[in-house]
């Protein structure tokens, strides 16, 4: 049984240490192989992975992923196979769990925060989990020593933005944009300006998404943050039919940016 690795306190070693942070998104149960992704991600110089579990109504994805999420659920992926899955499979740095409340709230609690912790789950991502009804769950992630990840957005005022990075464990996760996920153009001036506000508000490890897809768009954005997370790209490699080598070969590019900016 893998033991979780501390998630908040991992990140923060590598980011005092002098590294950018490199956290890729990938859709748990996206072919059998999709363990093989993540190992070949973490060869490529993952510092943690997000695991999107799949959900029928994922409000806050864009195309890509919603098309990853729809595939992973027509072969059968379940949020117990997922953990299954992770549970044989000891992945090496800190994984973080990503899902919609309906799916935890299913399960219980107190039970699914126990069951992700033994499959060697670090963190968790709630994004439909509004800071208000935080006080239901928070307990029992903390029993069960389960780090909850808060997101905030470029509309996020500062007194709420003060709020939500005080209660995030792990990181701070800052949405670059308005809309859902998918792949951008470009790294927009939102994104720089939420960046240098998260960084001075708090010293949690401040890691951003959402839109990045290139080596260019991560290293720029990185500059004026801790990291970035990185998944629609990915996801759509893995849905044209990419092998776990090509997707460790497409992040290791991000990885060697990240380490020459």
């Amino acid at each position: 049984m893998p033991e979780p690795i501390a998630l908040e306190a991992h990140l923060r070693a590598a980011r005092d240490a002098g590294r950018k942070l490199l956290i890729p998104y990938l859709t748990g149960g996206l072919g059998r192989d999709w363990v093989d992704v993540v190992h070949a991600c973490v060869a490529a110089g993952a510092d943690a992975v997000e695991v999107g579990i799949p959900f029928s109504d994922p409000v806050m994805d864009g195309s890509t992923i919603q098309q990853a999420s729809e595939r992973a659920l027509e072969q059968g992926t379940t949020l117990d196979s997922v953990l299954d899955d992770l549970r044989s499979a000891p992945i090496g740095v800190p994984v973080v769990a990503m899902t919609y409340v309906n799916l935890v709230f299913h399960k219980g609690y107190a039970r699914f925060a126990q069951e992700a912790v033994a499959a060697g789950v670090s963190g968790i991502i709630l994004p439909d989990l509004p800071l208000e009804e935080l006080g239901e769950w928070e307990p029992h992630a903390q029993a069960a020593g389960l780090e909850t990840v808060q997101l905030a957005s470029p509309l996020t005022p500062d007194d709420r933005l003060a709020v939500l990075c005080e209660r995030s464990q792990g990181y701070v996760y800052g949405v670059n944009l308005l809309g859902v996920t998918g792949e951008r153009a470009s790294v927009t001036e939102t994104a720089v300006v939420l960046a240098k506000r998260l960084k001075a508000t708090t010293d949690k490890p401040v890691v951003m998404g959402f839109g990045i897809s290139t080596p260019e768009q991560a290293a720029d954005l990185a500059a004026h943050a801790d990291g970035i997370i990185i998944g629609s790209a990915l996801m759509r490699l893995r849905l044209d039919g990419a092998t776990p080598e090509a997707v460790g070969a497409y992040l290791a590019e991000i990885r060697a940016a990240l380490d020459a900016s």
